[in-house]
This record gives C-alpha cells, sequence and structure tokens, in this order.
C-alpha cells in the first residue's frame, strides 16, 4: 500500500478537526460543559484523545471555538438564505435575528459560552471566531456604518442580548430584546426572520452536522 500524499494527510487532519468541533458542540449542547469530557468528545468524533490536545489547548478552548463555527456557520447561513439580499438593514436584522435564535434553540450552549468568556482566558481569538467577526464586519458595512467603530458595538449588544435572555431566573423575553435592538438600529419589525418562527423549509434544530465538514473525499483511502 503506497504512503498518503501531503494532500490527504492534511484532509484527513481537517476532517478529524471537524469531528471534534462537531462532538464538543453536540455534548455540550445535551449534557453541559461539567458533564462532558474531552475523553467524550473523543469518543464521540471516533478520535484518539491524543488527537484533541494536538488540536486545541484544552475543552475550554475546543468549545469556544465550536461554538464560534456553529454561530458563524447560523449566522451564514441567515443572511445567505433565499431571498438573497444586499439590503444592509434587511442583512443586519437576519444577523440579529440569527444571534438571539441560537439563544433560544440552545440555550446550555450559549449559556457556558458566555460563561466561558468570563473566564480568565477570556476572548480567545481563533479561526472560528474571525469568521465571525468578518460576517458582521461585513453586515455593519453594508449598513453604511463605520466598521472600526461599528462591529464592536454590534457585538456588544449581542452579547448583552444572549445574557439577558440566557440568565437563570430572570431572562428577559426574546421578543423584547429584539424589538430593542431593532429600535436601536432602526430596523422595522417585519425585517428578519423572528427567533421561533417557522418554515417548511427551515433546517431543524437537532441535525448540526452541515455546519462541520465531515465528509468522506473519494481519494482519501482509509
Amino acid at each position: 500500500m503506497s504512503p498518503r500524499s501531503a494532500s490527504v494527510n492534511e484532509e484527513l487532519r481537517r476532517r478529524s478537526r471537524e469531528r471534534l468541533l462537531q462532538a464538543a458542540v453536540e455534548l455540550v449542547d445535551e449534557r453541559g460543559f461539567e458533564a462532558t469530557t474531552l475523553g467524550d468528545i473523543a469518543d464521540r468524533a471516533g478520535s484518539a484523545r491524543g488527537l484533541v490536545s494536538y488540536y486545541f489547548p484544552g475543552k475550554r478552548r475546543l468549545v469556544q471555538s465550536a461554538v464560534h463555527r456553529l454561530m458563524h456557520r447560523t449566522l451564514e447561513e441567515a443572511l445567505e438564505r433565499e431571498p438573497r439580499t444586499e439590503d444592509g438593514r434587511e442583512r443586519l436584522a437576519r444577523a440579529i435575528d440569527a444571534i438571539l435564535g441560537l439563544a433560544r434553540e440552545h440555550p446550555v450552549l450559549m449559556r457556558q459560552h458566555m460563561a466561558g468568556l468570563l473566564h480568565e482566558e477570556g476572548f480567545v481569538q481563533c479561526p472560528e471566531q474571525q469568521r465571525l467577526s468578518e460576517l458582521l464586519g461585513d453586515t455593519i458595512a453594508r449598513g453604511g456604518a463605520d466598521v472600526t467603530a461599528g462591529y464592536p458595538m454590534l457585538r456588544a449588544l449581542l452579547m448583552g442580548a444572549v445574557y439577558a435572555a440566557l440568565v437563570p431566573g430572570v431572562p428577559m423575553p426574546i421578543p423584547v430584546l429584539r424589538a430593542e435592538l431593532f429600535e436601536r438600529y432602526g430596523l422595522d419589525g417585519e425585517l428578519g426572520r423572528p427567533p421561533g418562527g417557522t418554515t417548511d423549509a427551515e433546517p431543524g434544530r437537532g441535525d448540526l452536522s452541515r455546519f462541520f465538514a465531515t465528509e468522506k473525499q473519494p481519494d482519501e483511502g482509509e
């Protein structure tokens, strides 16, 4: 059997990382952060325990990257859904609704994410977070605002809204938070897609696999 090429090895590493991200999101969503071990994640991903440490310095960093992946792919899906639009106001409304929708559909996961950002490691940049930043920055720019000032403010307002929606015992209703954000940005309420609204074409909550590229390539071999 001939040795694998460098490109095939790179693809195998990419798929291993994707499986770990997907497993982390699924397990923390199901069980919570504390009840999920790195061994559990490795088992769900079908990977060796050592591979987790190879790609990520710890569980918190892995989960933060995994949630950022879920966030940026959810956002991207919302921004690009049909009918596609270049209108900055509609795209901003879609962005707000997408992030609030994550708080509604994945409260355990998003609550842990917010708690993790307050941990001593804080906000850690990674490729997943950078893609999320790019999408939010582009959304701000299409609305005609200055990205340098506008992106950090939008990020802060979205984080604050998610936090307010998920505080145990005293959560604020998502429709109220949505209305406040829409008023802040001068958006009409009929724009976007309010969290909780459903259509026949809308993907279901449970299947997150579309956000993680784990499919096998025909020339990989095993």
